[in-house]
């Protein structure tokens, strides 16, 4: 089930209270403590390809978009 999916599902149950409930007690998404899905880029939300280095928490896409605003050198 993806984010969107989530969250149009509790849009539709906010008007009853019982069976939000019970929907979050057996589909609520499980915490992540390691793992592709932990981490996600601050830019566009991907969850592939994220680089951590220096504190950036972009993916890689991203990265090469705005690399040279943030002061890196491209050397080929």
């Amino acid at each position: 089930m993806t984010a969107s999916d989530w969250n149009k599902i509790l849009k539709q149950l906010r008007t009853k209270p019982e069976k939000m409930k019970k929907f979050l007690k057996h589909n609520k998404p499980k915490i992540r403590s390691t793992g592709v899905a932990k981490q996600k880029c601050q830019r566009c939300g991907r969850f592939g390809a994220h680089l951590n280095q220096y504190n950036i928490h972009l993916c890689r896409q991203c990265f090469r978009e705005i690399a040279e605003e943030m002061g890196f050198i491209k050397y080929s």
